[in-house]
């Protein structure tokens, strides 16, 4: 039973990879009609958005890379898609997470609020910077993202003996019923003000680089934090849905979001989150873990490699 999960996990992570390159392929070489790029990303989406939310990840965190490199847009409106499609992700699997208990919205607000304000910035950063420059520094930080997430060593469970008085005076506690392991888990958080200075700098790579970082709030929220992983995961999709706004607003005011990108990216998204975030309450934490690994060590790589010439 164990190999099959794999085997479809390793599966899954070749579709989404293949079917971005198959598409981005046959729209450059002229081989589909117009309408036939916005169904491809629909498609890419949709897949993308299943596994994006049980990852914790972000929706953008994969569009970017993936979308960026594969198919013949510019770059900076895919990240503007990207800030909307992570968004979209994020409000879509928002209601079911807060009802399972898996997102905490007492949580997210703090953290979120500062990121939100240093995202902007990050966003018109990022447009003022040239896009191959902006491609490589992408495929770095996606490589760098893969190192980090194979490092990590998540804990589904952390232990918080103690916390601290920032976090009890903000009451950043709660409960959830792992749908796992059918257990009730109480949480509470610690290290409450280092984490907030992590959450400026992540709003900044949201926004330059229209990723969500979603890959970023989990381990801060699981690692230094001493949130549950699931919690994390949750939490990370509230906190993206605020930040994400904030950006995406400076992406508007440029005119770098085209309708034709961005609708059907944030409808398969959508569609998928759904799926996702049910997949959340009834998966190990660590199963879509390795299939997003490999989609972004080969998206990233793809982007570093665009952004160089190397791979045009």
């Amino acid at each position: 039973m164990r190999l099959r999960r794999d085997v479809l996990i390793a599966a899954g992570g070749l579709l989404i990879a293949g079917a971005a390159q198959a598409a981005g392929a046959a729209v450059g070489d002229g081989g589909m009609p117009w309408w036939a790029w916005p169904l491809a990303l629909f498609v890419v989406c949709f897949l993308m958005g299943i596994v994006a939310v049980p990852a914790g990840i972000g929706g953008g965190t994969l569009f970017v890379p993936i979308v960026g490199s594969f198919f013949p847009f510019h770059l900076d409106f895919v990240r503007g898609a990207g800030l909307l499609v992570a968004l979209a992700s994020a409000l879509a699997a928002g209601p079911t997470l807060l009802r399972g208990g898996l997102g905490s919205l007492r949580l997210a607000l703090p953290l979120a609020v500062l990121a939100s304000a240093s995202s902007i910035g990050g966003a018109m950063l990022g447009l003022a910077m040239p896009a191959d420059l902006v491609q490589m520094l992408l495929g770095g930080v996606v490589l760098g993202i893969v190192a980090l997430m194979l490092v990590s060593k998540k804990s589904e469970f952390p232990h918080v003996a103690q916390p601290d008085a920032l976090s009890r005076a903000l009451a950043l506690h709660g409960v959830f019923v792992d749908g796992a392991s059918g257990r009730t888990v109480h949480w509470q958080v610690h290290r409450t003000v280092p984490g907030l200075f992590v959450f400026l700098g992540i709003g900044v790579l949201a926004g330059m680089f229209g990723i969500g970082a979603g890959w970023a709030n989990v381990p801060a929220l699981n690692l230094m934090m001493g949130a549950p992983l699931k919690v994390s995961a949750g939490t990370s999709g509230l906190v993206l849905s605020l930040v994400d706004s904030s950006a995406a607003w400076v992406y508007i005011n440029r005119g770098a979001v085209l309708p034709m990108i961005a609708v059907p990216s944030v409808l398969g998204m959508m569609i998928g989150a759904r799926i996702g975030a049910r997949l959340l309450d009834v998966l190990k934490g660590s199963v879509i873990r390795r299939m997003v690994i490999g989609v972004l060590f080969f998206a990233g790589l793809r982007a570093l490699l665009k952004g160089t010439g190397v791979w045009p």
